[in-house]
């Protein structure tokens, strides 16, 4: 069996993706003709130019622009189905999406819609595509005490079925000025049974990896790349096996790589890390999760028995119930 034809049979799962950084180049362009006047290119070339990255700040305000085209509940199932019908032919049979309550608040669209639109989304994506959608709400850090606090009360009010864990992205380097607002917004999540799972150590250092562990009790953590700088945080991280959710066309995108072979993936793994791999906003950035099996493949060189590693590991670090989890990993080890 070549490479190829073993990432193609390799179950998968994704952890660490976000609804609009999910959304596919055509759907974003419908969306630009439904919602003119947004800022957005309207044609497939002019998207294409929009989406190269500057550095972070720039994707993250290319990133708002596209948001602000999710208007209704409509658009919301949507982009969930559409992930599903994208990750469908890879054979991804699980994903952890990230949803930002906060930027749907913005538009003005209620909590209870959006839960009603996930709710549905979640039942298409698996009845249509196989694909079992779970969901994780995100704060986005640079909007500070006023995002946690939306984002907390729409998980504790009106969480949709499949909310399984409360998270925060966005810049890292704003979050410091609301240090106590967001290990509040944290405590009370994980007292109400959601799991802890912010993004750390993607464009900062390991003061924020080590911040989401102190202060937010971390259980996984979004990229998590910069732990290296940190001996002490290494060999935190190898002793406790806390996952690290990696995503390496993303890192390079973002301007977080200089180039993809400067990955710091082998070295992660090389440390005895848990590593899981995923896309984190695929057509963003010109990827998907296969493909990200596919670099770890054909730059790093890993073999079969290390890309089932990864596979495996995701199944273990993600929040689908223990019978599904055996399943899963049963027909990963079937094919080594």
């Amino acid at each position: 069996m070549t490479i190829d034809a073993f990432i193609d049979r390799l179950p998968k799962v994704e952890l660490h993706v976000h609804l609009v950084g999910s959304a596919s180049v055509p759907t974003v362009l419908e969306l630009s003709l439904r919602h003119p006047g947004s800022g957005v290119p309207s044609t497939e070339e002019e998207l294409r130019r929009f989406y190269t990255f500057r550095d972070f700040p720039h994707f993250a305000e290319v990133y708002r622009a596209v948001n602000s085209l999710v208007r209704d509940p409509e658009d919301v199932a949507s982009l969930v189905t559409g992930l599903a019908r994208d990750l469908s032919p890879q054979n991804c049979r699980y994903v952890e999406l990230q949803v930002t309550p906060y930027a749907h608040w913005m538009q003005g669209l209620p909590m209870r819609a959006v839960t009603e639109a996930l709710d549905l989304a979640a039942r298409r994506s698996l009845d249509e595509y196989g694909v079992e959608m779970a969901y994780i709400f995100d704060i986005p850090g640079e909007f500070g005490a006023e995002a946690a606090a939306i984002t907390l009360d729409h998980a504790l009010k009106e969480p949709p079925a499949a909310l399984v864990g409360f998270g925060i992205g966005g810049i890292e380097q704003a979050r410091p000025a609301y240090r106590d607002a967001f290990r509040e917004a944290f405590s009370a999540a994980r007292a109400a049974g959601l799991h802890s799972v912010p993004h750390g150590g993607e464009m900062s250092g390991p003061e924020t990896v080590w911040e989401v562990i102190e202060g937010y009790g971390a259980e996984r953590i979004g990229h998590g790349i910069n732990c290296l700088d940190d001996p002490r945080l290494v060999s935190y991280l190898r002793e406790t096996q806390l996952p690290l959710d990696v995503c390496p066309t993303s890192n390079v995108c973002t301007g977080q790589v200089g180039r993809i072979e400067e990955h710091p993936l082998p070295r992660l793994l090389e440390e005895g890390l848990f590593v899981t791999l995923n896309s984190d906003d695929p057509p963003m950035f010109a990827t998907t999760l296969e493909r990200e099996y596919r670099v770890a493949a054909t730059v790093f060189g890993l073999g079969e028995s290390e890309l089932a590693a990864l596979a495996g590991n995701a199944v273990r670090a993600s929040y689908m119930s223990e019978e599904r989890k055996r399943e899963l990993l049963a027909e990963i080890d079937a094919l080594r």
